[in-house]
């Protein structure tokens, strides 16, 4: 019987993943875990320290756990502001995680990258799957190590961990992590706001995205596959769509006419400079039939209903 637990539960990704994961399995066999429990959370839930190996052992052999969906990271912006920790935690929770994996036998295990693995030096356009890969930020790197690490676990011990390369992931159900593409969640908050919105990127700064939902798709479907069909081991490359903040404003402003953005690139267009303008995901999409279904004005009529909906409520 599938048992998971979940890390990082609270985030952007994990509170919409472990809905779902729970909407599929049942709520009594998906364990939400997070550094700290949230006012009025529901669910099962035990609070983790992912770097803490024993308890998250301990909780393991207790609710009898046979995958493991770690999300627990620190991202990008956040990272390039802590290098040290960012790389403590990245790395070092997710080792704990394959070992845990390999001593308990575990079923699968599920760990994100990011098109941070990129660097300047990758191709911009329809970036390969296999390609030159040199980072320069910390989260970039720990997402390289994490993926190296990862095939080799299943190489060497047999660990069957899955993964896939995130681009900027959009969601309304819960506030921005820290990552250099949260402009893209932010902006419709201020949008409904009547504020005006403030830029951290150039306006004709393109990067890879996804809306949540496709995310969730994207990760569930890859774990559901044969283990047959996982013949990429290290990380899927995997996309829906690339814009622009010019091109989101523009969105926005089909529903919202007053709407008025500005722009003030600070160190996170640094950032996205390094990073590609759009992904070539064909490996994902042969190997185990990966198709998106949200665009960019289905995904702004989205979030500009659903944030004011949460608003009223």
């Amino acid at each position: 019987m599938t048992k998971i637990l979940v890390t990082g539960a609270n985030g952007q990704l994990g509170t919409e993943l472990t809905e779902a994961l729970r909407e599929k399995y049942g709520a009594e066999r998906v364990l939400a875990t997070d550094i700290r429990k949230l006012e009025g959370q529901e669910g099962l839930f035990e609070v983790l320290d992912v770097m803490d190996a024993e308890r998250m052992l301990a909780l393991v052999k207790d609710y009898g756990i046979t995958q493991i969906y770690h999300l627990a990271a620190m991202l990008s912006a956040r990272g390039e502001q802590n290098p040290e920790l960012a790389w403590d935690l990245n790395m070092n929770s997710l080792l704990n995680v394959l070992n845990i994996a390999r001593s308990e036998k575990l079923d699968k295990v599920y760990w994100p990258s990011s098109i941070a693995v990129f660097g300047p030096q990758s191709p911009k356009k329809d970036t390969p799957q296999h390609t030159i890969m040199e980072p320069n930020t910390i989260y970039g790197i720990s997402k390289l190590a994490g993926e190296r690490w990862c095939e080799y676990y299943h190489d060497k011990y047999g660990v069957d961990v899955r993964s896939l390369r995130y681009p900027g992931l959009i969601g309304y159900k819960s506030t921005p992590g820290g990552g250099t593409t949260d402009y893209a969640v932010s902006i419709y908050h201020d949008a409904l706001a009547g504020d005006n919105f403030t830029c951290f990127l150039d306006k004709h700064t393109y990067l890879p995205m996804m809306f949540m939902s496709d995310a969730i798709q994207a990760t569930i479907q890859l774990m559901e596959a044969p283990r047959e069909a996982i013949k990429v081991r290290s990380s899927y490359n995997v996309s829906a769509m690339s814009f622009s903040p010019e091109e989101v404003a523009a969105s926005i402003k089909k529903h919202i006419p007053d709407f008025k953005i500005d722009y003030a690139p600070d160190f996170r267009e640094k950032i996205a400079q390094g990073w590609p303008d759009s992904i070539d995901d064909q490996a994902a999409r042969s190997d185990w039939a990966w198709k998106e279904s949200v665009q960019l004005e289905d995904m702004t009529e989205i979030m500009l209903r659903e944030i004011k909906l949460m608003q009223t409520i």
